[in-house]
Formats: C-alpha cells, sequence, structure tokens
C-alpha cells in the first residue's frame, strides 16, 4: 500500500504520529519488563497487564498504518482493535481462575515495584495522547488503551498490597478479573462506534 498520504498530513496529524511512534516504543519496552517480572513473581495480574502493553503496541502500530486513509479503513482498525482487546479479557479471566485453582503465592514485592514503573509510563503515554480523546472510534481505541493501561497499573499496585497482607493469591486474581471486564467493556465501547463508523459510508452512498 502506498503511503503517499502522509504528505498530506497537517501539523497536528504530523504531531499525533510522531506521539504514537513513542507510545508504541515505551509499550514494547515494558511488555518485555512486566512479562519478565510477571513470570518471576507468578502474578496473573502483571502477566495480564504485559500482554495489554503488546496489544497496545499494536494498536499503535495499526493506528500508524491507517492514519490518514478513509474513514472505512480506520473504522476496520477500530474493529479489529475492539476484537483483540475482547480477545484480551476473555484470556485474562480464564489467567486468572487458574491461578485461583493451583493456589498461586505471587510476589508482592516485585508487583508492587513493577506496578509502580509501569504506571509511570502510561501516565506519560496517556498525558501524551489526551488531547486526542475525542476522535473517531481509531483514535478513541489508542486513548482507550492508554487510560486503561493507568487504572491497571495502579490495580496492579493494590493487589500487591493485599498479597503482602492478607499471604494468599486472591488479591492479584480478583484484580485481574477486573483488568479482564475493563478489557471487555472498552471493546464493546469501541466494536459499538467502529462499526456505526463502518456502516456510515455505505449509508451516504445509498442516499
Amino acid at each position: 500500500m502506498s503511503c503517499s498520504h502522509h504528505q498530506h498530513d497537517t501539523p497536528t496529524t504530523t504531531r499525533l504520529r510522531r506521539i504514537l511512534v513513542v507510545v508504541l516504543i515505551v509499550n514494547v519496552v515494558m511488555f518485555g519488563v512486566e512479562m519478565t517480572a510477571g513470570i518471576a513473581a507468578k502474578s496473573v495480574s502483571l502477566q495480564a497487564d504485559a500482554i495489554d502493553f503488546l496489544g497496545d503496541a499494536a494498536t499503535y502500530a495499526i493506528t500508524l498504518a491507517v492514519m490518514g486513509l478513509s474513514l472505512r479503513w480506520r473504522a476496520g482498525a477500530a474493529l479489529l482493535k475492539g476484537a483483540s482487546m475482547g480477545l484480551f479479557g476473555v484470556f485474562v479471566l480464564g489467567a486468572a481462575i487458574w491461578h485461583v485453582v493451583n493456589g498461586t503465592l505471587p510476589g508482592a514485592q516485585i508487583m508492587g515495584t513493577v506496578g509502580f514503573a509501569a504506571l509511570i509510563a502510561n501516565v506519560f503515554c496517556a498525558l501524551l495522547l489526551i488531547r486526542f480523546r475525542e476522535g473517531d472510534a481509531n483514535m478513541r481505541s489508542v486513548w482507550l488503551c492508554s487510560r486503561n493501561d493507568a487504572i491497571s497499573n495502579v490495580a496492579v499496585m493494590i493487589a500487591a498490597a493485599g498479597v503482602f497482607a492478607t499471604d494468599t493469591g486472591w488479591p492479584d486474581a480478583i484484580v485481574a478479573i477486573i483488568m479482564a471486564s475493563l478489557a471487555l467493556s472498552s471493546s464493546w465501547q469501541v466494536l459499538r462506534q467502529a462499526l456505526s463508523e463502518w456502516r456510515e459510508p455505505r449509508v451516504t452512498e445509498t442516499a
């Protein structure tokens, strides 16, 4: 596919493109950090947040690829991202149940430390993206990813405190379930708006 549409970028689009490159890099790095820490700490909420970082990196890459294309293309990308959010939610629910059944006890100190580092990274990304939160479904999905991550990081730190206080894995599993619910809710929001935008060109053509 030709990238000639880049030649018609407005100053706002150029600024957004640069911001997306930055947050893409941040998310890839944090995926590696959190997944390594999540496996070491046996924490399902950390591993879930790591997978979310990877999914967000894919979201930003797709957004960069379709930026400047027609509404139909952007809506199609948003449909893909909304579906991936839903799959993430289902996966995390399954992982949380598995950890509960097996009685896993996560490492609270690692959870708290890495969760705080991830929070700083996500607040940084959210502040960069906040001005674009009212755009089309494609941009809304980008903003929701960033917002959800910041909320998830706070939840992971709360889970770490709960694991430390109770000496059980229940707080970790409960937070993972909350994260999954948030992902499923966001998936529905993005899919609903994206489907509306996907149909819009057809309605216009029919009229």
